[in-house]
């Protein structure tokens, strides 16, 4: 009998907690994944999620060999094959494709189902050396990062830490029980030393009830609360003043030409939050000693996003917050610079630059885009049939008999089903990595706990492989993954002087250098706080509209997160889908008796398309507002639609994301 030992492992998936495992290893089985105690920052607890990873390792739907198709697309019917031709397969067909359509007709397509530095980024220098076209990866919070960064420059933000200092802890559009567990617990912890903590939603959430007070705010005006707040805090004389003269650029304009008409009255007008509610939070935010807001990504998924939350993250300046220990803003610790990526992605093998695709609009690309056509697509670490906006224009494009896709996947997901060639992928304990986080500042270096399920293979493993086959001779695709690791460390950075290196070695989740005075040296262009940026269309954060303010169908949709999966993962194991339950469209009881819906279904339809979920009439989200928690596989619902194919492919404001949130629909019960 093999003797079990365990080694210490990080979860891959997109998640800011990036949390530290245990993994107990029995010959080339998992027996069990728990929290590492040791981790600096999740010290040993885990999410329902990752709790029992074992069984995603080894489910009983797992690919274990490559595949060619033999159905229909979508039907999910192969062959088995070997490596060898599998390789020998998708070489020939790109070199085909690429010489009779040329490069820029083969599209990548890929995210962060795996957040390991050298896998997730693993295809890029491949692509990058044939000449295919780039993929615009901008599907989750870009917004999010453009609107900080309009502020604040590359600041590093806080340590979410820091939130313990603080007495009053604002949660802005963050569900932490479904998306940050740990960061909850720092919310309970801060309570518990004398916080206050206000939670600033759409809907009651989970996280909603952590909270001293919730206001609901109408989906896409965060940015006009973070305004009628600023208004306040000015008319008022609550603002630190020699902190403005001193380390901001602009706010006297800001207060001059935009603030006026943004009064309690204006924003409630906006936001639907009563016009006191807006004066009371104005003034806690002012009198508080250390103000902390811990910022969500769901209110940057508007045609407004970016902007909303550029107003945000003006407000701590307001009140020197950066100055305070305790005090700021933690939106994403992501740009942290603790390791150079290119490295890995390596963008100089560019024969020249190509055409850049956005992601949120792959159904564009696949149905509509010419000169030339996309006419072969290779997918792996996502699952666009599920996750990505306009289902049935995305579905149409797979479905095409033209278009040559490649799937490199870990289970028969919607989007492997459409694949003429499937591949093997192995799971994160099956190959070396490197790990950070965007919500704290841990890094973390893994090796394998088991050799690689079947004949599985790792993103990187596969495309250096097929580089080999198509000829692409460069010795940097002569590297192991383990090589790529220790090349990312090798490069210098700042954040990781003076770490433990003998414990990153040991693979312990090892914390990165904060300097002192990190987040008040503000890493600008002006070196100061920039409320006006002269290099912005818009100099001064302003009112932006959403797509949807004025649409005219009558329910606004926000798809929000589930605490038993992460958009399309973990959908493989059972248990957690049992946990779940059938989908649920969150709908408020005025509405539900409006549209005469008694259950126990609903169909939720616009120009796009239409979804069926099961009904949940709860006054947890208010008139006007209809929730979808979760992405589930398209094979695991009724009607084989999810939420979907009710958001459109418009981008945000800046940096091209997502707009999940700003769309609308209206009901039906299902006939």
């Amino acid at each position: 009998m093999p003797r079990m030992t365990t080694v210490r492992a990080t979860c891959p998936f997109d998640c800011p907690d990036a949390c530290g495992l245990l993994v107990d290893v029995e010959g080339d089985r998992v027996l069990k994944v728990r929290g590492d105690p040791d981790h600096p920052y999740s010290q040993g607890s885990l999410c329902p999620k990752v709790n029992g990873y074992e069984r995603s390792v080894h489910a009983p739907g797992r690919l274990l060999g490559p595949m060619i198709r033999t159905g229909l697309k979508g039907e999910g019917k192969f062959r088995p094959v070997s490596w060898e031709e599998a390789l020998s397969t998708v070489a020939g067909r790109l070199r085909e494709i690429a010489a009779t359509h040329g490069p820029e007709s083969i599209l990548p397509y890929s995210y962060a189902g795996t957040m390991g530095l050298v896998q997730r980024n693993a295809s890029h220098a491949f692509f990058h050396a044939i000449g295919a076209s780039r993929l615009d990866r901008t599907i989750c919070s870009p917004a999010k990062g453009a609107g900080w960064k309009a502020v604040m420059g590359d600041t590093l933000a806080p340590h979410p830490d820091e939130v313990l200092e603080g007495d009053l802890v604002l949660v802005w559009g963050l569900n932490a029980v479904a998306t940050s567990i740990h960061f909850a617990q720092r919310v309970k912890e801060a309570r518990r030393r004398g916080a206050e903590a206000w939670v600033i939603e759409t809907y009651r959430t989970p996280t909603a009830d952590l909270a001293d007070r919730v206001l609901l705010t109408r989906p896409g005006s965060d940015g006009a609360l973070a305004l009628g707040i600023a208004h306040v805090l000015f008319r008022d004389g609550l603002v630190e003043l020699p902190f403005l003269r001193d380390h901001v650029e602009g706010w006297e304009r800001w207060r001059d030409e935009v603030l006026p008409e943004c009064t309690p009255a204006w924003t409630a007008g906006k936001t639907g939050i009563d016009a006191a509610a807006v004066e009371e939070l104005a003034r806690r935010y002012a009198a508080a000693r250390a103000p902390f807001i811990r910022l969500g990504s769901g209110l940057s998924r508007y045609g407004n996003g970016a902007m909303n939350v550029r107003c945000i993250t003006c407000l701590p300046a307001l009140v020197g917050a950066w100055a305070k220990p305790g005090g700021g803003l933690l939106g994403s610790t992501g740009g942290s610079g603790a390791f150079d990526a290119t490295l890995v992605t390596r963008e100089d093998l560019q024969p020249r630059p190509t055409r850049i695709v956005n992601m949120n609009q792959l159904g564009h690309a696949l149905t509509e885009l010419d000169a030339p056509r996309v006419m072969a697509l290779f997918v792996h670490t996502s699952n666009p049939a599920a996750v990505t906006p306009d289902q049935e224009k995305v579905l149409a494009g797979l479905g095409r008999e033209d278009l040559f896709t490649v799937v490199h996947e870990r289970y028969l997901t919607d989007t492997a089903r459409y694949a003429d060639v499937l591949l093997p992928a192995t799971t994160a304990l099956e190959h070396d990595d490197l790990y950070a986080s965007y919500g704290q500042y841990v890094i973390q270096r893994v090796a394998p706990a088991i050799p690689p399920v079947g004949e599985s293979r790792s993103n990187w493993d596969l495309f250096r492989r097929l580089a080999g086959a198509m000829g692409v001779d460069h010795p940097f695709f002569r590297q192991t993954s383990r090589d790529l690791v220790d090349a990312l460390l090798a490069k210098p950075s700042p954040l990781r002087a003076g770490i433990d290196g003998a414990a990153l070695a040991e693979g312990r989740g090892v914390e990165l250098t904060l300097p002192p005075g990190a987040k008040s040296t503000f890493r600008t262009p002006s070196g100061k706080i920039e409320i006006e940026n002269p290099r912005h269309r818009h100099p001064l954060p302003r009112w932006l509209p959403t797509h949807e303010e004025d649409g005219e169908l009558p329910f606004r949709l926000v798809t929000g997160a589930t605490v038993w999966a992460l958009n399309s993962s973990f959908r493989e194991r059972s248990e957690l889908r049992d946990r779940e339950g059938q989908i649920s469209l969150l709908v408020n009881p005025a509405d539900a008796a409006e549209r005469g819906l008694r259950g126990p279904r609903v169909v939720a339809w616009n120009g796009l398309g239409q979804a069926t979920f099961a009904l949940q009439v709860t006054d947890r989200t208010p008139p006007g507002v209809v929730v979808a928690e979760g992405v589930p596989w398209l094979s695991h619902v009724r009607g084989g639609r999810t939420v979907n194919a009710l958001t459109s492919q418009r981008l945000t404001d800046d940096a091209g994301g997502s707009t999940f949130y700003d769309n609308r629909v209206d009901l039906r019960p299902e006939a």
